[in-house]
């Protein structure tokens, strides 16, 4: 009852499996997978035939990628093409910052040329007191309108992006708006696509 099976016993299951395993499948049977179209078929065996053979083909391949995606990004800086811009300048809530910002004046993009003025002025100011004074002055006055300029910027464009992104993620978006206020406008990275006085 419990005895294990003897060799002959076992020898016509094993020979079953090897016969089926030895038959030819029938030309009219199904794959049991659909057939491919010619054109994928063609970039599947191009894309063998020009797979790199080593690493060094490898990492040239790599890099001319990397040239050709560069390229790319730095045209859609310029274009404002928004499918090849970097990551943090992406998607409409960023666009639409980058639009409110450049139609209008902002005291902070002039910070520049007038920290210039002034570091002259003090330079000067070491043998006249009088204008060592007025570019301590200055300096305060600047960074005093800038704040205000900034606070102003800031309640406003909040308000806008509630307004018009109310489902939209708007992390970031502020800080991001009031960092290219520092930027002098034909500086700024992507261009500009809107006009002065021109609402977004």
């Amino acid at each position: 009852m419990f005895r294990s099976r003897s060799k002959d016993e076992k020898a016509p299951t094993e020979q079953v499996t090897a016969d089926l395993s030895k038959q030819t499948r029938d030309p009219e049977a199904p794959k049991g997978r659909p057939t491919p179209k010619r054109s994928e078929a063609q970039s599947q065996r191009r894309r063998a035939q020009t797979a790199p053979v080593d690493r060094k083909e490898a990492m040239k391949r790599q890099r001319e990628a990397r040239r050709a995606d560069l390229a790319r990004q730095r045209e859609a800086l310029n274009s404002g093409d928004d499918r090849y811009l970097p990551a943090r300048d992406k998607g409409p809530v960023r666009r639409f910052v980058r639009d409110f910002v450049d139609s209008r004046f902002a005291v902070a993009e002039f910070f520049l040329p007038m920290a210039v003025v002034i570091l002259v002025l003090s330079l000067f100011g070491n043998t006249n007191r009088q204008l060592q004074n007025i570019s301590l002055l200055l300096w305060a006055g600047v960074i005093a309108m800038i704040v205000v300029d900034s606070i102003g910027i800031w309640i406003r464009l909040r308000k806008q992006l509630a307004t018009r992104f109310p489902n939209e993620s708007k992390r970031g978006a502020i800080a991001y708006g009031l960092m290219r206020t520092l930027q002098m406008r034909r500086l700024r990275l992507p261009k500009p696509q809107v006009k002065r006085g021109e609402r977004p």
